[in-house]
C-alpha cells in the first residue's frame, strides 16, 4: 500500500494503514504521523521517518498510559534512526483464547485481533470455534488466526503462547451470584490451567472465569503442583471494576473519561470490590452520599447488566473490552514498555490475604512490583470497607485452594 506523505498508523489500539488510523477503544484516533515521502512497502514495517507527531486519545489506555506508551516510541524511534533511520513495528506475541466461542470469547478474539503486538491468535473452545476463527481470519489485521476444537487439540492451541486469557465457563444467570458458578467453573479452570503448565509455562495467564476470587488461587494451586508456578505471571482480570469505575465517576462528575483513574482493590465479586475513590485522577471531591452511592453501583454493576439483559446473558461486552485492555497492557509490557500498572488479582503482600487486587506494575517478566501507597492515607470509609471485605475475600480464596487440594487427595 502506498503512503501519502503523512499517513497515519495506529499503536496499540488498531492496525489500520493508510490516511486515518481507527482507534480500538473510541473514535478518536491514537496514532503517529510520518511526514515522509517514503512508502509503507507492507505491515508491519514503517520506512524512514524524520519525524513523528502523536495523536493521543484513548480511553482503552488512559492519558498517563498513552503518555507514557508515547515517550517509550519516541525513545525507540530515535536509537532506530540513530542506526539505519527504519522504524520497526514487530507482530511478534502469540494470544491464546481459552473459551473463544463464548459471550465474552467472541468479542475478545475480536479486539485482540485488533493488536498491531499480536502475530499469533489461538482460539479454543469445546465447540462451535471453527465458524468463529474463519470469522475473525477475515479482518485485514497482521496475526494469524488458528482454531482448535476439543481436549485432543488443547495442548497444540497452546504451544508456544506468550499470553494465555481464560474466559471459558458458564455465565451467571438472574439471581445466580457468581460462588453459585463455583463447582462448574472450577472444574474448568482446574483444566485449561494444568494443559497451560504442561504446553506453555512461561506464559502471562489471565483469569477471567468467576468467580476470579476462588479461581485465581485454584489456577494457583494447579501450577504449583505441576511445579510451575510463578506467582508474577498469575493474573485474576478485575479490569472491568476499574473501567466502570472511570466511566461512572466521570459521568457523575462530567469529567472527560480519558482523563479518569480510579485504582480498584480487593477482589471482583460484590463488596469485595472496593473502589478507592479517594485516590481518583484528577483530584476530585464526593460527598459521602456519592461515595455511598458510586462504590454500591461499581460493586452491583454486573448484576446491573444481568438484570438488564433479563436471562440472556451477564456482561459480555464491557468484560471482552476490559480484558482486551489487560492484554495489551500485557503485551506493551513484554514489548519493553516500562511504564504499564494496571490493577489486577494477584498474589499479594500488601494486606493480610495470600491474594488481592491492587495496581501492579507490569514488566517483561510479570509482575515488577505491587504499589503499596494506593492503601496508604485511605478515607474513614474506605478503611473500614476494606477490612469488612476482608473475610468474605478470606473464604473464597480457602475454597479455592481446598477444592484442588480435595481434588488431589481423592485421586
Amino acid at each position: 500500500m502506498a503512503a501519502t506523505s503523512a499517513s497515519t498508523f495506529s499503536i496499540g489500539s488498531s492496525v489500520s494503514l493508510g490516511t486515518r488510523g481507527s482507534s480500538l477503544a473510541q473514535p478518536k484516533p491514537f496514532g503517529v504521523r510520518f511526514n515522509s515521502q517514503s512508502s509503507l512497502a507492507s505491515f508491519p514495517s514503517l520506512k524512514a521517518a524524520t519525524s513523528l507527531n502523536f495523536k493521543l486519545e484513548t480511553s482503552f489506555l488512559g492519558k498517563e498510559r498513552a503518555a507514557a506508551l508515547r515517550g517509550s516510541f519516541i525513545r525507540k524511534a530515535q536509537l532506530s534512526n540513530k542506526s539505519s533511520h527504519c522504524l520497526q513495528v514487530q507482530a511478534s506475541y502469540k494470544v491464546a483464547v481459552l473459551g473463544a466461542a463464548g459471550g465474552i470469547g467472541q468479542p475478545l478474539a475480536l479486539l485482540v485481533k485488533m493488536s498491531p503486538l499480536v502475530s499469533a491468535l489461538h482460539l479454543y473452545d469445546i465447540a462451535n470455534v471453527k465458524g468463529v476463527a474463519a470469522d475473525l481470519s477475515h479482518c485485514n489485521t497482521p496475526s494469524q488466526v488458528l482454531d482448535f476444537t476439543g481436549a485432543s487439540e488443547l495442548a497444540n492451541c497452546l504451544n508456544g503462547v506468550n499470553v494465555v486469557v481464560i474466559p471459558a465457563g458458564v455465565p451467571r444467570k438472574p439471581g445466580m451470584t457468581r460462588d453459585d458458578l463455583f463447582n462448574i467453573n472450577a472444574n474448568i479452570v482446574k483444566t485449561l490451567v494444568g494443559a497451560v503448565a504442561d504446553n506453555c509455562p512461561d506464559a502471562f495467564i489471565h483469569i477471567i472465569s468467576n468467580p476470579v476470587n476462588s479461581t485465581v488461587p485454584i489456577a494457583a494451586e494447579v501450577l504449583k503442583q505441576k511445579g510451575v508456578y510463578d506467582p508474577k505471571k498469575l493474573f485474576g482480570v478485575t479490569t472491568l471494576d476499574v473501567v466502570r469505575a472511570n466511566t461512572f465517576v466521570a459521568q457523575e462528575k462530567n469529567l472527560k473519561l480519558i482523563d479518569v483513574d480510579v485504582p480498584v482493590v480487593g477482589g471482583h465479586a460484590g463488596v469485595t470490590i472496593l473502589p478507592l475513590l479517594s485516590k481518583t485522577k484528577p483530584s476530585v471531591s464526593f460527598t459521602d452520599e456519592e461515595v455511598k452511592n458510586l462504590t454500591v453501583r461499581i460493586q452491583s454493576a454486573g448484576t446491573e447488566v444481568v438484570e438488564a439483559k433479563a436471562g440472556a446473558g451477564s456482561a459480555t461486552l464491557s468484560m471482552a473490552y476490559a480484558a482486551a485492555r489487560f492484554v495489551e497492557s500485557s503485551l506493551r509490557a513484554l514489548d519493553g514498555d516500562d511504564d504499564v500498572y494496571e490493577c489486577s488479582y494477584v498474589q499479594s503482600d500488601l494486606t493480610d490475604l495470600p491474594f488481592f487486587a491492587s495496581r501492579v506494575k507490569l514488566g517483561r517478566k510479570g509482575i515488577e512490583t505491587l504499589i503499596p501507597s494506593d492503601l496508604q492515607g485511605l478515607t474513614e470509609y474506605e478503611q473500614k470497607a476494606l477490612e469488612a471485605l476482608k473475610p468474605e475475600l478470606k473464604a473464597s480464596i480457602e475454597k479455592g485452594i481446598n477444592f484442588v487440594q480435595k481434588q488431589s487427595v481423592t485421586a
